[in-house]
């Protein structure tokens, strides 16, 4: 099963049909096909009418984490209109991680966004329409899933692949839809939570692609029955009573709340006891366990809720009830502990997140995340405390050190001062690179129960202007070197030197063509291919401004040229070059070698970009390595001092919208980058 946000799909390989056999079967007397179950037009269109105009497109350039660095990326799905101040329901994994969020509406006009609230196990996000002036929306309505029917006939409206608004046609397959066993997991993890803990999708074969994530599944009545989510041969829609509970909470505090337990159940083994479910684990120190409820008991009524669970379909009901129960507030559990029922009572505690989402500690080289209570369950560990490395980068400062810091390592002490969380180990960062733009810092870590120390060179060195290389003689041309073969066809057989190919500067008396065979005299000795400085290292010897005269064949005609050396051109590793830190792009000033590529022949006086991080800010705005750079917000751009200026002066100021005009290859062009500043 794969989520249909991002622009891939992994298709599954097909499987025999449950209940299919290798023997050879008697074929079966062939029947008619049953005429397909097509709706009225005009049902079809009322439908489409009710539903249509609500219906938005979700583009977001969203945050991931890779290699130590933060990373973004971009992505479209779909979302629905739920009420007429703008609130939009869509999934959590289209929403969930914004940077920006823009939707376009039905009639194809654009307006920017704001995450609400999101929930992972449910895969429901809200976020809300920021048009420039307050206004109403036109607004779906929900209707009521659990009344959906197999054969009943739906629609999948939505943006797939990024499209224009769309509508397709199919039929609920099956309303209690769940991942079979063999897929390992009763669903897809979002940020550490199982979706098919609460979910049983609706499972339909209206066609949904890649980008039919989060609009809806409606009915012929013109209401939302669900949020599509997944594909896997059959749709999967998120029944509209479950998302339009947690669309509403989300609305009102901005999250969902949940009880915890403790308790994990399972469908019941056995065909004993008649009704309850299975008590598969209860956490330590937890409420469940407080209770005294044990592996192996069966949990048979909730207050006054009678739970049953012998087959896994039944699973999301059960925890449901479960998830449901008042935070705080005592309940009743009825359980069957070998044979002989009883009640217990326990009070739920809030459920805390899966995981904390990390964040880039640039100086570091690493993305780091807080520690989660159920992560620190995991790790059998009394409190949450400490920084999680959770990626890091290759040859950055905590890849340089002895020992170097890995993923899974937890930071918790910087210069002897504790780090409970990244929030400290921020504030400690900054405490020590003040007044340096580097540090030393002393680090304490754990790694498998066991603390390390080790010491890590953290920030960024600054980098002085590169040295200059020293001037010498240099006579503007490329040359190849006259090898006997190539000597023998233009009739210089036995002599050897070399073959202009290029002239740099109009101003020189040489022509491409010219073969030189002396240098005031002195035979050019160049006969084989690695031979090809000989020519230029003669040259060198010469004071920069003196003339030579050349023994040139020019077209079968030997003769004296009289040359007056320059000295040779700057170089790329002479130039003066800045990395910018937020928009992730590195560029240099133009040196005069550049200008023998064509398309760099007026840029001196200009900055090349020499690259741009994979999904960075300016790769997301489609700036590109050999752009020149010309102006930045109409500002023309002198040197890299002059953009490392202008650029600090722009993170300073944090606009919403940065144009480069950049020269690429031999045409001019405009790059908007636009940054969503933390």
């Amino acid at each position: 099963m794969k989520f249909l946000a991002a622009a891939v799909v992994v298709v599954l390989a097909a499987a025999p049909a449950f209940g299919q056999t290798t023997a050879r079967s008697v074929p079966a007397k062939p029947q008619s096909p049953a005429p397909a179950v097509v709706p009225a037009r005009p049902s079809i269109d009322r439908a489409v009418q009710a539903i249509f105009p609500s219906l938005v497109r979700v583009s977001v350039v969203y945050l991931d984490q890779q290699a130590g660095r933060e990373i973004k990326g971009q992505l479209s799905g779909s979302g629905t209109i739920i009420s007429p101040d703008g609130y939009v329901i869509t999934n959590h994994h289209v929403a969930g991680r914004p940077r920006r969020i823009v939707c376009t509406l039905s009639n194809k006009e654009e307006i920017p966004a704001d995450l609400v609230g999101t929930d992972p196990l449910s895969d429901i996000a809200i976020v809300k329409l920021r048009p420039a002036t307050p206004r109403k929306f036109p607004a779906a309505r929900f209707g009521d899933s659990s009344k959906l029917e197999r054969g009943q006939p739906v629609l999948a409206m939505g943006s797939p692949l990024a499209l224009s608004q769309s509508v397709t046609q199919g039929i609920v397959s099956n309303p209690e839809m769940i991942m079979p066993a063999a897929y390992g997991s009763t669903g897809e993890r979002l940020d550490g939570e199982d979706v098919g803990t609460i979910v049983r999708w609706i499972g339909h074969d209206a066609s949904i692609y890649p980008g039919n994530s989060g609009g809806p599944l409606v009915t012929l009545n013109g209401e939302i029955v669900g949020i599509n989510e997944i594909s896997f041969g059959l749709g999967g829609a998120i029944p509209s009573n479950l998302a339009r509970s947690v669309g509403e909470a989300l609305i009102r505090d901005g999250r969902v709340k949940r009880s915890w337990t403790g308790i994990e159940v399972q469908p019941r083994i056995g065909t004993a006891d008649k009704n309850g479910a299975l008590v598969a684990w209860v956490a330590e120190k937890s409420p469940g366990a407080a209770a005294g409820i044990e592996s192996g008991d069966l949990l048979v009524k909730v207050n006054d809720t009678a739970v049953d669970a012998r087959y896994a379909e039944e699973l999301p009901e059960v925890n449901g009830v479960l998830l449901g129960l008042s935070v705080g507030q005592p309940s009743r559990l009825t359980i069957r502990h070998e044979g002989t029922e009883k009640t217990v009572t326990l009070t739920p505690v809030e459920r805390p997140a899966a995981i904390s989402i990390p964040t880039e500690a640039r100086a570091w080289g690493l993305t780091v995340a807080n520690l989660t209570l159920v992560e620190a369950r995991e790790m059998s560990r009394d409190s949450t405390d400490g920084a999680e490395v959770t990626t890091y980068r290759s040859n950055g400062p905590a890849d340089q050190a002895k020992p170097a810091l890995r993923p899974g390592d937890i930071i918790v002490e910087v210069e002897g001062h504790p780090i409970r969380n990244v929030a400290d180990l921020d504030a400690q960062t900054s405490a020590l690179l003040a007044d340096s733009p580097t540090a030393k810092a002393l680090v304490g870590f754990e790694r498998n129960r066991e603390r390390y120390l080790t010491v890590v060179e953290i920030g960024t060195p600054r980098s002085d202007d590169p040295p200059r290389d020293a001037k010498k003689a240099w006579v503007p041309v490329r040359v190849q070197v006259l090898t006997p073969p190539l000597a023998d066809r233009l009739g210089l057989k036995g002599r050897t030197g070399v073959r202009v190919t290029r002239v740099l500067d109009e101003k020189i008396p040489l022509k491409v063509g010219d073969v030189v065979l002396a240098i005031d005299g002195d035979p050019v000795r160049a006969t084989a291919l690695n031979d090809d400085d000989l020519f230029g290292a003669a040259i060198r010897r010469y004071r920069v401004g003196s003339s030579v005269n050349l023994t040139v064949n020019r077209d079968g005609k030997e003769q004296v040229v009289a040359v007056m050396l320059g000295q040779t051109p700057s170089q790329p590793r002479e130039m003066k070059s800045y990395e910018d830190p937020v928009f992730e792009f590195r560029a240099r000033d133009v040196a005069e070698v550049d200008q023998e590529d064509p398309r760099l022949k007026d840029a001196l006086g200009s900055v090349l970009v020499e690259s741009v991080a994979v999904r960075g800010w300016a790769a997301l705005g489609h700036l590109a390595g050999g752009d020149v750079i010309l102006a930045i917000d109409g500002r023309k751009v002198q040197n890299v001092s002059d953009l490392e200026s202008r650029m600090r002066d722009i993170e300073a100021r944090r606009p919403e919208s940065v144009v480069f005009q950049v020269k690429r290859g031999i045409r001019t062009m405009f790059v908007e980058i636009q940054p969503a500043w933390k």
